[in-house]
């Protein structure tokens, strides 16, 4: 999906030098302690459909789903925006940022120089062939020129690392039948490196699907959920991880069987949802759906995972009790986690609150080291599902299909700031 990768490139200060000349282009201020519970009131709205995707460039946050109509944070001004607008993240003006684009956007990452990178089901960008895959200048709304990747299908996640552009989802590259789920792409040109085939099987029957792409902050880790089994043969039962500091990513050790092929409901391709390492790389949280729920099983529920190769149960499980989670972000005081939920601390419930669970409506907190729910509650109307979060040095943004948060107005569009405003 988050999804949103801009916000799992959010790191250390410290490291912010060697990234940019190693490691992720660019480096989004990591937020100290957990974020307040009141929603800022200057964010805008959207107010039709839904959102899937959050990028950040500059002071800009980039907005990618299925809509039509935004207005301003007062109400007063509307404007018409394709599946993709900007607002300024400081006060929440809505950019002139316009391209119209003809399907739904799933994924967001930030490009090079003032551009943005969409992934989607779409096949023109204002009146133009663009499909799958496109660059946008921010400035503009125009395709970037020279920008022709040869991709069709499904982008359902990206992830940057420097110069190169990882792209998930249920895809193909012209000349070829069969959907390769993970290719690499040029992030200048989109240019499909064609080494890079990292050989993913499905069980029969079933498409090769990539459903979230998440990279460590130092860039040499990136985590692959999906429909796979296996991976260049080894056995990888819907999760991956690759090493991507050599000069060509490789399978590393990193393996669990805690999410079996058959362990939940079979109406999802995969349901592994989506991924978020921490900012030092040290650990992985992922979130998952599939309808039920009970103590050993991997359905609804996040999950921790040590990232050393010698990995293979997880460090701390939190159940919801039966209901959906689909983004997680992952911060040093908090992993934020959003769906359809309705409770954390819920072993004992499925579809019921269980002994020990805790009120959490379709978004939520967990401690990080103990893997308890957070007292941090604001809550929202659940909707389908919360499914973006970025996050930034101003806190935490939300992208959802429902206009409640906090116990406010907010369209689609919500920012839980570090500290009070009005």
């Amino acid at each position: 999906m988050r999804r949103n990768i801009p916000g799992r490139l959010a790191v250390l200060a410290a490291v912010g030098a060697l990234l940019a000349a190693t490691g992720p282009a660019y480096a989004v201020p990591v937020p100290t302690g957990v974020v307040g519970a009141d929603p800022a009131d200057w964010t805008p709205h959207i107010t039709d459909g839904e959102v899937w995707a959050l990028a950040q460039v500059g002071d800009t946050v980039v907005v990618g789903g299925h809509f039509d109509t935004v207005t301003s944070a007062d109400g007063r001004t509307t404007y018409r925006r394709k599946n993709l607008m900007a607002f300024r993240l400081a006060d929440g003006a809505v950019s002139d940022f316009a391209p119209d684009v003809d399907g739904p956007v799933y994924a967001l990452a930030t490009g090079p120089a003032g551009t943005v990178i969409a992934g989607g089901d779409f096949g023109k960008i204002n009146d133009t062939a663009q499909r799958t895959v496109t660059r946008l200048d921010l400035a503009t709304g125009d395709v970037v020129p020279g920008f022709a990747a040869p991709v069709k299908g499904e982008v359902f996640t990206l992830a940057r690392s420097g110069s190169r552009l990882y792209l998930g989802g249920r895809v193909y590259v012209d000349g070829r039948t069969g959907s390769r789920g993970l290719l690499r792409l040029d992030v200048a040109t989109g240019a499909v490196d064609k080494t890079f085939d990292v050989e993913l099987t499905a069980p029969a029957g079933r498409p090769v699907k990539v459903q979230d792409l998440t990279i460590s902050a130092d860039g040499t880790h990136m985590l692959a959920l999906g429909t796979f089994t296996r991976v260049g043969g080894q056995p990888r039962s819907q999760a991956a991880m690759f090493d991507l500091a050599g000069p060509a990513p490789a399978l590393n050790g990193w393996r669990t069987d805690f999410y079996g092929a058959d362990a939940c409901s079979d109406d999802f391709n995969t349901y592994l949802r989506a991924a978020d390492f921490d900012p030092t790389g040290a650990y992985v949280v992922v979130v998952t759906s599939g309808h039920s729920s009970r103590i050993g099983l991997p359905c609804d529920t996040a999950a921790r995972f040590e990232t050393a190769p010698a990995t293979r149960r997880p460090t701390w499980i939190n159940y919801t009790g039966g209901n959906s989670l689909y983004a997680v972000e992952v911060t040093d005081a908090a992993v934020y986690v959003g769906g359809h939920l309705q409770w954390l601390d819920n072993p004992y419930g499925n579809k019921t609150k269980g002994a020990g669970a805790v009120d959490r409506k379709g978004i939520g907190a967990i401690d990080p080291a103990t893997g308890r729910a957070l007292p941090w509650n604001p809550g929202r109307t659940r909707g389908e599902g919360l499914r973006a979060f970025l996050v930034s040095g101003s806190g935490l943004v939300v992208g959802s299909d429902t206009d409640q948060l906090g116990h406010e107005y907010h369209g689609r569009i919500g920012l839980f700031p570090l500290a009070a405003r009005g």
